[in-house]
């Protein structure tokens, strides 16, 4: 099994831009049904994504693709066309929360926002909007979703990960890539890996992650991957200490970093005394949560972890 994606999940593309286009080509030959786009300006038309299939994804799937993908000008029509229960959305950032708020409005199951920079005010909005609905909202600023073999969502290179049996949710784009990467090198493999984004307002959190692997039969185990800044991790770590019945491995980003100096995301910075790295850390030993020194200790924390 997996969480939020599979190999049946139907995918719509909100922002078919230059970005947009590369990366939906990627998710075609990795395997993912991409099957319709938004683009009020295109509206009407098609686009015919054609290329060498990425045998990492589907493995006995033929050589080549050519999809056909219509483009519409709303969700509603996109989805009352496709069927889709997924949006990605490499919508510009001054646009981007709306496009959120556009596909909760159509009842899209899983919407995961790839957008970085997108204004704090915008996000609180989208979040409002959000309370109440049936839509789970990734991100924005995050890497995407991939299930291994079966459905790849965002921008992550599909070919370093395998099918196997640990999840990963981590705030770190680049450093999801490194523990799927030693997770596939030790035989590992994932079930899910999901990256939930930087920013200070998004929309699943840690635990919201952490209960999905809790209760999913497939994963033995998981890496979550936190960096400094706000209090996330210390909630997940109580999570983990109060409810979750599998082994977790972890690791924070910025150590080294000084109070007040923002780390790469816009949530990563140590305010008012809070967020520091070594108050994670602290929470997460406490937790039984085993915590990786380096980012090159990842996987093996996770060996550790398993026993």
């Amino acid at each position: 099994m997996s969480i939020l994606i599979d190999k049946d999940t139907r995918v719509i593309v909100q922002g078919l831009g230059r970005t947009g286009v590369f990366h939906t080509d990627k998710a075609i030959a990795y395997g993912t049904q991409m099957v319709g786009a938004v683009h009020p300006t295109k509206a009407g038309t098609t686009h015919t994504f054609t290329g060498e299939t990425d045998h990492t994804g589907v493995p006995g799937r033929p050589d080549s693709y050519e999809v056909e993908i219509p483009i519409h000008a709303t969700v509603r029509e996109s989805v009352a066309a496709t069927g889709a229960t997924a949006s990605v959305v490499y919508v510009p950032p001054p646009f981007a929360a709306d496009a959120i708020m556009e596909a909760a409005e159509a009842g899209v199951e899983v919407i995961i926002c790839i957008t970085e920079g997108i204004p704090v005010g915008d996000m609180v909005k989208a979040k409002r909007y959000l309370e109440g609905k049936t839509s789970r909202l990734v991100g924005p600023n995050c890497p995407g979703v991939i299930t291994p073999a079966e459905c790849k969502i965002g921008i992550m290179p599909g070919y370093i990960h395998q099918k196997g049996k640990i999840g990963v949710v981590s705030r770190s784009g680049t450093l999801t890539y490194e523990a799927v990467h030693q997770l596939t090198r030790l035989g590992l493999g994932q079930t899910t890996a999901v990256g939930i984004g930087g920013d200070p307002v998004n929309g699943t959190n840690f635990v919201d992650v952490l209960r999905l692997f809790n209760d999913d039969p497939d994963t033995e185990g998981v890496i979550m991957i936190g960096e400094i800044g706000g209090t996330a991790e210390e909630e997940a770590a109580e999570f983990v200490r109060q409810e979750m019945t599998k082994p977790v491995a972890g690791f924070i980003a910025g150590t080294t970093a000084p109070p007040g100096k923002r780390m790469g995301h816009a949530g990563a910075i140590i305010s008012g005394g809070k967020g520091t790295a070594a108050a994670k850390i602290d929470a997460m030993d406490a937790a039984g949560i085993v915590v990786a020194p380096t980012p090159t200790d990842m996987g093996q924390a996770m060996v550790e972890a398993l026993g």
